[in-house]
């Protein structure tokens, strides 16, 4: 959403493409487009186009059934271990078959085609592989990795969803689309790594990262086996790592008091529960936010973001004693404070979570999405926290960081590139998982303790912190310069 109006602001004429899935045709405002025809799977198929323009931001939609594959609006399918992305892949193989097929339709071709992890990295199939893929081979490729974790590995043959399944008559090199340790497998964001003409993360310290292997004994989290992939393209001079922005308006409103917080709160859980009667996570939150005191706790902790490993695993790494990390957290928090979390995810992380807001009073868990009250918990806590075990980037802590919340850190990836300890935030690092979850929760006690006895200094971290600026426009200057624009800088 950002990036391209950034674009547009300097110049730039952007185009976004997305498939429709079965909804965003429907919206207010979209026009339909020519169709046009895509082969797939042995035959044609006839793709409907349509137009939308949103803050002057141009929207291409395509729709078709196989990008629909239950129900409409649905993005992501879980197939279970046994048949990882076999769902999304058949959608996304279809979807970037045919981005490639409608860019071939255009009289003038784009300067430079932006593609977005794993899902996208089809398109380079058909610009490398395709017989109308000559064409495609003019425009530059700019390809930037969100996440390593997630990589769309898929078998190259013999399944319903495999890449001689999509594109039977396709003659390709094997060895460029190999996954690193099953090579029977089409890797398709390691194909994206060796193929496209750019490649970025999105903080400059996840591109160092990436480039050494994980190491699962001491928690790094690196290059998840494409680190090879990934310095050599370093030394080819392709790979750069760019930090994302955050939008900074005018003004945020008043900082909600505790009473505001606190209904906001109530009126998501009910919301959720009418939505889902008998759900004892939402009435658990329920009963957590009637005990909650009517007068303001003298710590508000929050914490926002998808409960899966990467986001969860310190808060629920076990210390010396065999309790976790959050758990030790909640414990030092006592009478004076709660935390409050918002989130949703793996069901296993839900569930461990689940059970110590059952023993902990000062623990309301919101499981789920609610943007509004998540704006509020931004703008209304006094601690943030950000444990994350890597962090490509981070949104969170730039959104808290705004409304003058200090944030504690786990100091990798764009969390080190965004918060200076003692500074504008607090981080924290360690050798282990063990050592990271300790400094963890000693790094919360430190950040709570300077709160209460230097109410001076706890000021100024704070408007420092809301006095950051990672700004969009200075992003997509850089994506111009390194990644559009660089034969010519």
């Amino acid at each position: 959403r950002d990036l391209p109006r950034a674009l547009n602001a300097q110049g730039w004429h952007t185009t976004v493409l997305t498939p429709s899935y079965g909804a965003f045709h429907r919206l207010p405002g979209a026009t339909e487009l020519p169709s046009f025809e895509v082969g797939f799977r042995g035959t044609s198929h006839t793709v409907r186009a349509f137009e939308l323009v949103v803050d002057s931001i141009r929207t291409v939609l395509f729709e078709h059934e196989i990008m629909v594959p239950t129900e409409a609006g649905r993005i992501y399918h879980d197939d279970g271990p046994l048949r990882p992305y076999a769902t999304d892949a058949n959608k996304f193989a279809f979807f970037c078959a045919a981005v490639a097929s409608w860019i071939d339709t255009l009289d003038a071709l784009p300067d430079a085609v932006h593609l977005h992890d794993w899902h996208a990295a089809f398109y380079l199939l058909q610009r490398e592989f395709a017989a109308s893929g000559e064409r495609l081979r003019r425009i530059r490729t700019v390809f930037t990795i969100h996440n390593l974790t997630y990589q769309g590995q898929r078998p190259l043959q013999g399944n319903d969803s495999s890449l001689e399944a999509w594109f039977p008559d396709m003659r390709y090199d094997a060895r460029v689309l190999g996954d690193p340790i099953a090579d029977d497998c089409i890797n398709p964001l390691a194909f994206a790594i060796r193929r496209a003409d750019r490649i970025n993360t999105v903080s400059p310290t996840y591109a160092q990262e990436i480039q050494c292997p994980s190491n699962p004994d001491t928690g790094f989290i690196g290059g998840e086996g494409l680190e090879q992939d990934l310095t050599r393209a370093a030394d080819e001079g392709r790979l750069f790592g760019i930090l994302n922005g955050c939008e900074y308006p005018a003004s945020l409103g008043r900082k909600p008091g505790w009473q505001r917080l606190a209904m906001a709160a109530r009126e998501t859980a009910e919301e959720w529960l009418d939505d889902d009667p008998g759900n004892a996570v939402h009435e658990l939150a329920l009963e957590r936010l009637d005990a909650l005191p009517k007068r303001r706790p003298l710590h508000v902790l929050t914490s926002i973001g998808r409960i899966v490993s990467q986001k969860m695993q310190l808060f629920l790494e076990p210390l010396a004693d065999g309790r976790s990390a959050l758990e030790h957290i909640l414990d030092r928090l006592g009478r004076q404070g709660v935390l409050v979390m918002l989130g949703s995810g793996e069901r296993d992380y839900e569930q461990r979570l689940a059970a110590i807001a059952a023993d902990h009073a000062n623990f309301v868990l919101l499981r789920g999405y609610a943007e509004e009250f998540g704006s509020l918990l931004y703008q209304g806590g006094d601690l943030f926290l950000m444990p994350s075990s890597f962090e490509p980037c981070g949104i969170s802590q730039m959104l808290a960081m705004r409304s003058g919340q200090p944030c504690v850190v786990h100091g990798v990836g764009g969390l080190h590139d965004t918060v200076e300890s003692g500074m504008t935030g607090f981080v924290f690092a360690g050798a282990t998982r063990r050592e990271q979850a300790a400094a963890f929760t000693d790094c919360v006690q430190h950040a709570l303790q300077l709160r209460h006895d230097h109410p001076n200094r706890w000021q100024k971290i704070r408007k420092r912190a809301a006095a950051q600026r990672f700004d969009w426009a200075s992003s997509a200057r850089q994506y111009i310069r390194q990644l559009y624009d660089h034969d010519r800088a």
